[in-house]
């Protein structure tokens, strides 16, 4: 069997033709590009997308077929994609060492992308969508709702662990009057960071989590840094949050998750978009936090990162005119790539979005989760 003919029979399983009339249907611009992906997986699938090998329109829909229908093109691998496999199960690509590497290489990539792509307040996590229009709306509900679950008020100190541009520092300056100390591995967050958060009670640091130890704080939160822990430094993480953390303070923690325990990412993400980043499981987060903190709510809205993502390419996109003065082609369609196929990934119900309410001591009272 041709590798054209075994290809085409996978893809038909998700209802996906090459070169037919659907949204979701692939273009084939050149015929190595069967080989290439049966031989590469996912790695060889995006790399020959950025190539122009093959186009479709609709991205996120096709992977979402894909992943729906079980598919597994990561399961296709070749020489490189079992070396980042093997890396990752005996070694910790996550240390302190290698800790900056995806500041250097994702957050820093240019502070201009990133105004035209998010929302006003530039924040790179997913919306909460539950009575949001727009984008803005989106994520200023998600900020709210953050500081809601964890009982904000004025005269608070808070801990943010991966502060990004400064967004939830901001809002939870201006809106309940907090002081916030937020830390982030990308020396261009930090100074954007710096200048939009100025005149408020809020001090931004480049600073690896396990170098923080100013606690306590009366609340830590995490919004989407939990994907650059790595498994081998959950319970490192959640020891270190444990430690500065005030005994009567609520620890929220925000991230992406996957459905079953990993050891490792997507290979193509690995090497174009975040370096050393995994998705971590229930029972990953579970064993790390067992006999350090209670669980008070665990709140999954992972399809409004399908919505998010979607406003986020739509953005990217309109931006186009000016972006092109710095990033080129290439650029552009491994960003499509990222973007789509992420968005494809919640639309499949593969990755969940969790917000997870951690106690060390939990109050006699009922916690009620704000919704």
């Amino acid at each position: 069997m041709s590798a054209e003919t075994k290809l085409r029979e996978l893809l038909a399983v998700a209802g996906v033709t090459v070169n037919g009339t659907n949204p979701w249907d692939i273009r084939v611009h050149d015929q190595r590009f069967y080989r290439r992906v049966l031989a590469g997986g996912s790695l060889a699938a995006g790399e020959s997308y950025m190539d122009g090998w093959w186009d479709v329109d609709d991205m996120a829909e096709l992977v979402n077929r894909l992943f729906r229908t079980g598919f597994n093109y990561t399961a296709l691998v070749n020489v490189r994609t079992i070396w980042y496999f093997i890396s990752s199960w005996f070694f910790n690509l996550q240390n302190k060492h290698r800790a900056f590497e995806v500041g250097e290489k994702h957050y820093d990539v240019g502070n201009d992308l990133y105004t035209a792509m998010l929302d006003s307040r530039m924040t790179y996590t997913c919306g909460y969508w539950k009575r949001a229009y727009s984008l803005d709306e989106a994520q200023e509900e998600k900020l709210d709702l953050i500081c809601k679950k964890i009982g904000l008020k004025s005269g608070d100190r808070v801990l943010d662990i991966g502060g990004g541009w400064g967004s939830f520092a901001k809002y939870a300056a201006e809106k309940y009057g907090a002081s916030i100390v937020a830390i982030t591995v990308s020396k261009e967050q930090a100074a954007l960071g710096r200048e939009r958060t100025e005149g408020l009670p809020v001090e931004i640091r480049v600073q690896d989590y396990r170098d923080v130890s100013d606690g306590p704080y009366d609340h830590i939160v995490s919004i989407g840094m939990f994907e650059h822990v790595g498994y081998r430094n959950y319970r490192t993480y959640m020891k270190k949050v444990y430690e500065l953390l005030k005994d009567d303070g609520c620890f929220l923690l925000h991230t992406i998750g996957s459905n079953k325990s990993v050891r490792s990412g997507s290979p193509w993400l690995d090497k174009y978009i975040f370096p050393n980043g995994m998705l971590p499981s229930i029972t990953q987060i579970a064993r790390a936090v067992e006999r350090l903190f209670v669980v008070e709510d665990w709140h999954n809205f992972g399809p409004d990162y399908d919505t998010t993502l979607m406003h986020w390419y739509k953005n990217f996109d309109s931006a186009l005119s000016t972006l092109y003065k710095k990033y080129n082609l290439r650029f552009y369609r491994m960003w499509r790539f990222y973007l789509l196929t992420c968005a494809g990934t919640f639309r499949a119900r593969y990755c969940q979005l969790w917000q997870i309410v951690l106690v060390k001591r939990p109050n006699a009272e009922r916690y009620d989760a704000a919704r």
